[in-house]
């Protein structure tokens, strides 16, 4: 194992220092280290001035740069292109190699390769290491040796790997005190503002989020006292029943290890055994994503199912209107309406509405699942593409394992079953508030006298329904049979 005089940890999605692979490879293995972090001019370019992750970052990095100094070192922060800054600076420092986490998203897989290509004509080392998933690649494969494209024995082998060694050890923290090496200061210059680097502040800090390790480890541990009903209330959007930590987990504040070890700990110690269960569960759907894109990045742009890009989806002026009425919560479905301000106002959103809205849109709108993809990569605070593009593609019956073509949310239903009191829906349509339980999931169908005392009128005070649900689902299915295979069940009554 080569050891460093010095050496250089680049910090990216995981902006903490302990639990960390990279800084604890770097401080075991070096005399001396310096760390960094980068605003990718690349990623951030393209984004809209007041971006609430960007001051995610921004905050998080400068907490970590507060807590390496506690340490005796402290943060380097540059904004540019990483192909050229991370080459120019290890130079500068003199350091002998430069170490950092995996990133599997392919335009960070073609970053890196390119790094480590200057690093190498530098006579330099480049060394990367799994951290922010459990299992990657090849660690879970089926027993052909195949990558696996159904979660459920994914699932199954994926926990078989967990306890192969008895000791749950890829769940194991990776320490970064006591190791041989020190942490070196960084050279004179403070971090830049988040106004120098051309973005503004928004509402992130009236949200629930908090930022960089504090704020990651408040969530924890407000959400280990929920983590027992976690099964029971999770689709419930008026209810506390989510830990709010999949930003934190997606710019790695928090250690998807320490989420893992504590959700193997409550289903062992019988104390909301079924929550921590599922809780675990919905990490694995993580990794099982990651590995997705790893071994098909092709599904970034394309169908997992390549047969469903043949579907004809709505094009033209009226998808266009249509599709402007989705993101701005104008459908007259209440409930997609909600989650859909919900997004805008506060760049999150309820699990069981994402699968909820993305429906909505494919399956009763008609608009390509990739216009829906992107809309949310633009907007969710915890965008992380792996994910996104697994859920849009299941919604849209075109990923692994996703849901049957014919099997299509209807957005009332689901609106009664996990909103039946409303409290979610009349958090951001106040405009509804005074509805009845009973009418307020379908006002339109509401009669005269419940609107006109209730003070609405519909398409005056909240819009009419866009497009029937009955007549979207049929088109629905005749859209989809073009993908239809020899022997598939066609329940054209199949709904939720």
């Amino acid at each position: 194992m080569d050891r460093f005089g010095k050496s250089l940890v680049w910090f990216r999605r995981d902006l903490r220092d302990v639990d960390h692979a990279a800084l604890h490879h770097a401080l075991a293995r070096s005399g001396e280290v310096c760390c960094v972090f980068i605003f990718d001019k690349l990623i951030l370019d393209p984004l809209p001035r007041d971006d609430r992750r960007v001051e995610f970052i921004h905050d998080s990095a400068a907490e970590l740069d507060a807590a390496l100094r506690a340490a005796g070192g402290g943060l380097i922060v540059l904004h540019g292109d990483p192909v050229e800054e991370i080459p120019a600076l290890a130079a500068r420092l003199g350091a002998e190699a430069v170490l950092a986490n995996h990133d599997y998203e392919p335009y960070a897989v073609q970053r890196d390769v390119r790094v480590a290509a200057a690093l190498e004509r530098d006579g330099r080392a480049w060394l990367s290491f799994k951290d922010q998933v459990i299992f990657e690649k090849n660690e879970v494969m089926t027993r052909g040796g195949t990558p696996f494209s159904v979660f459920t024995p994914y699932k199954k082998a994926w926990l078989a790997a967990l306890h192969a060694g008895g000791d749950d050890d890829s769940v194991q923290p990776w320490v970064t005190s006591g190791l041989p090496g020190r942490l070196a200061p960084p050279p004179a210059g403070d971090m830049p503002s988040l106004e120098a680097l051309g973005f503004s502040r928004t509402n992130l800090a009236s949200l629930p989020l908090g930022t960089g390790m504090s704020g990651g480890a408040r969530l924890l541990e407000r959400f280990v006292e929920r983590l027992g009903d976690y099964q029971r209330l999770r689709d419930y959007p008026a209810a506390s029943g989510t830990s709010l930590l999949s930003v934190h987990l997606r710019f790695g504040t928090v250690s998807v290890r320490s989420l893992a070890r504590l959700a193997l700990q409550a289903m062992r110690s019988g104390q909301g055994a079924d929550g921590g269960a599922t809780w675990l569960s919905e990490l694995i759907w993580r990794d099982f994503y990651f590995m997705i894109l790893h071994w098909h990045p092709r599904v970034v742009s394309e169908a997992f199912r390549p047969e469903y890009d043949r579907i004809e989806w709505e094009t033209g002026e009226q998808a266009d209107r249509l599709f402007a009425a989705w993101c701005e919560g104008r459908t007259g479905y209440p409930l997609v309406d909600a989650a859909m301000l919900q997004l805008r106002r506060t760049g999150f959103m309820h699990n069981r509405l994402r699968m909820v809205t993305a429906s909505f849109l494919v399956k009763d709108l008609g608009i390509d699942w990739r216009r829906g993809e992107r809309y949310f990569a633009q907007q969710l605070n915890d965008f992380d593409l792996s994910a996104n593009n697994g859920g849009w593609q299941w919604a849209a019956s075109s990923g692994c394992d996703a849901q049957p073509y014919f099997r299509i949310f209807n957005p009332v239903t689901q609106s009664e079953r996990f909103d039946p009191q409303g409290g979610f829906i009349r958090h951001f349509l106040p405009q509804l508030g005074r509805l009845s339980d009973k009418h307020l999931h379908a006002p339109w169908l509401a009669p005269r006298s419940a609107l006109d005392a209730a003070g609405i009128v519909i398409g005056r005070d909240y819009p009419a329904p866009v497009v029937d649900h009955d007549e979207a689902r049929r088109r629905t299915l005749a859209r989809y049979a073009v993908v239809r295979k020899s022997g598939a069940r066609d329940d054209s009554d199949e709904q939720e």
